[in-house]
């Protein structure tokens, strides 16, 4: 039989026979199967898997690209992770509104580009606070002028440079900014019913807060669309795996910049003697030839030091180490 009678159906049917009045079983009702239509104008080709592995890749690239504008624009920044979808490109460059800030990022080794469209309202905060503002943005939105571009393609830089780490988790990646483009209708890199990945990023500059969108499309990373799995991310971060992901921490750690400052002494002037100073004025310190300096890693005072030269150059030479109980 091709089914299987429920108890209810076997003891009508033995009532039935037993009865010899032939009377006509009822039969379960046959639940009508669900079809998913397939929809061959917009294809699903990013799986939720994938999306939320994106998602991990970028909140790893907002920690690190946060802590770089904190220290370049010298103010309180914050990014974070908002969302994950696939759209059409069509759909991401409609959305678009002129002026734009869109970078052009070539994926080197992968063939074609990705996109990065970053807030006019954040862009003119950075530009302000480059040039020594306090990073206020524009109150009405205008064309950004060629000094502007080349300031916001340096910082663009610095950003497509941070993502090397986050995706050394999947890939191994060189991405280098191709161009800036502040209109959206010179940005055509494809068709526009092609899939892309829009991970969408909230980035905060002191009080002005706005939007930051990747734009990947998928016939780009379409050859590791496989390692975009929360499985192959953590395979090299699992603490059971022979130590692989202490090695890598260290390894981070070893090439973390740290700013290192050295005290050559200290001075109280008057606004008037500030004021007048000429090339050729000393100034007396609260130091001696013979004093050890104060080596500062950070804001922390952490090495006593001697001044010198070597090779030609100022130098200093470790004399002491001030303990954390010190």
């Amino acid at each position: 039989m091709s089914e299987i009678l429920s108890q209810d159906e076997i003891d009508k049917l033995l009532s039935a026979m037993a009865s010899g009045n032939g009377e006509a079983i009822e039969q379960a009702p046959v639940e009508d199967r669900k079809v998913v239509p397939y929809n061959f104008a917009r294809p699903s080709k990013f799986g939720k898997e994938q999306l939320k592995t994106l998602e991990i890749i970028f909140d790893n690239f907002s920690r690190i690209t946060s802590s770089f504008l904190t220290g370049y624009l010298r103010t309180t920044t914050s990014i974070e992770v908002v969302s994950s979808e696939q759209v059409t490109y069509g759909e991401f460059n409609n959305s678009l509104l002129n002026p734009v800030i869109l970078s052009i990022i070539d994926f080197y080794p992968f063939k074609g580009s990705i996109l990065l469209d970053l807030s006019s309202t954040i862009g003119y905060a950075m530009i302000d606070r480059i040039l020594g503002g306090t990073g206020k943005s524009l109150a009405k939105a205008r064309e950004f002028t060629e000094i502007e571009v080349i300031l916001l393609s340096k910082i663009m830089e610095k950003f497509v440079e941070r993502l090397e780490e986050p995706w050394s988790q999947v890939c191994e990646i060189s991405p280098r900014l191709e161009k800036i483009e502040t209109n959206s209708q010179f940005a055509q890199i494809m068709a526009p019913n092609e899939m892309v990945a829009l991970v969408t990023l909230n980035i905060k500059i002191g009080d002005i807060e706005g939007l930051m969108n990747f734009c990947i499309p998928y016939i780009v990373i379409e050859p590791i669309v496989g390692n975009l799995n929360t499985k192959h991310w953590f395979s090299t971060v699992d603490g059971n795996d022979d130590g692989l992901y202490k090695t890598y921490v260290e390894k981070q750690l070893e090439e973390a910049k740290i700013p290192i400052s050295v005290i050559v002494g200290n001075t109280n002037i008057t606004v008037d003697e500030f004021i007048n100073i000429q090339v050729g004025d000393v100034i007396p310190l609260d130091s001696y030839v013979t004093s050890d300096f104060k080596v500062k890693v950070g804001d922390i005072t952490k090495f006593y030091a001697k001044p010198g030269i070597n090779k030609g150059k100022n130098a200093i030479q470790i004399t002491s180490v001030i303990r954390r109980e010190e």
